[in-house]
């Protein structure tokens, strides 16, 4: 019998929470037929020794399929790889750093399946200490979103306006809502999204694939819902920072960003937030030299930004 839903994770030295990961779908199962496929990225760790001597493979038997990798492909990529190879109506993308909760997945399960174009549905993620991790966005970034928050104005606004507004740290997380973009630590996707708009753009190696997948299954007419729910903890970073440290995951990240950024939007468009964004990281890097702060992500990114800005400048 198929599986009605494929549970994807992709694992990179991911250590015992890839174990706790697997385990925490066998406590907490759909009620739906499910399997769980696990695409390793040339972990160096033992990781994936750890998961198939553990009480979850066992208890899966051969609803558990693993796939190693001879070097590390990225997230997307790795996604990619697994997809032709499950069949499910439904995948929910996990990171190997995550923990879902008693009924959390089936209430994803009823997000997607509430709506004829709603594509995909995430979780409300919490941090180890329990506080809720931001995880909703808008998206695409525009320039006025980046002028009210960049100078605090939006603080002036009614906070229940201001997060149904700009998401992120502004959005309470309470309530069921359309967004523009979801995290891709946990999400579950119908399968015929997939079909229509093709998986993650493999240019992007590790992040701001998410962020140009989401914005391609929106402008295909699809939903993106968050569901509060639906409640999944995750570690947040367990990998990457194993992989970089704090100033080298900065640059990952804003590179990522930028690369989003060429893919996605417009020159004019794209010139508007670079621009804005590189006045506000010059007035930030200001600030922090006068207090004695350390400055050094700040200049870093803004070098990233600047260059790029000449770039789409000189593509006019």
């Amino acid at each position: 019998m198929s599986a009605e839903l494929s549970i994807i994770i992709v694992n990179w030295n991911g250590g015992e929470l890839l174990s706790r990961t697997v385990e925490s779908v066998v406590a907490a199962p759909p009620s739906v037929g499910y399997e769980v496929v696990v695409v390793d990225n040339a972990s160096s760790d033992d990781s994936l020794a750890r998961l198939r001597t553990g009480a979850a493979a066992a208890a899966l038997g051969d609803r558990l399929r693993v796939f190693e990798n001879a070097e590390n492909l990225g997230f997307g990529r790795a996604n990619n790889q697994a997809f032709p190879q499950t069949q499910g109506p439904l995948v929910l993308l996990l990171n190997p750093d995550t923990e879902v909760t008693a009924g959390s997945i089936d209430r994803l399960i009823a997000t997607v399946r509430s709506g004829e174009r709603v594509g995909a549905a995430g979780p409300k993620l919490l941090n180890v200490d329990g506080s809720v991790q931001v995880s909703v966005w808008r998206n695409p970034p525009a320039t006025w979103e980046l002028l009210l928050t960049g100078f605090q104005i939006h603080k002036l606004m009614p906070r229940g306006v201001r997060g149904g507004l700009f998401l992120a740290e502004h959005f309470d997380y309470a309530r069921r809502r359309a967004v523009g973009m979801l995290s891709g630590a946990a999400m579950l996707v119908r399968r015929e999204v997939i079909d229509e708009v093709g998986g993650f753009d493999e240019r992007f190696h590790m992040y701001g694939e998410d962020n140009e997948w989401c914005l391609r299954i929106k402008r295909a007419g699809w939903r993106l819902m968050f569901e509060p729910e639906a409640v999944v903890m995750h570690h947040g970073g367990a990998s990457s920072l194993k992989r970089w440290e704090s100033l080298e995951k900065q640059r990952v990240q804003a590179e990522g960003y930028l690369l989003f950024l060429r893919r996605c939007l417009p020159r004019s468009r794209r010139v508007s937030i670079l621009a804005t964004s590189c006045m506000l990281l010059a007035l930030q890097r200001g600030a922090r030299a006068l207090t004695g702060r350390e400055r050094r992500g700040v200049e870093q990114t803004l070098r990233l930004f600047a260059a790029d800005l000449r770039r789409a400048l000189r593509e006019g």
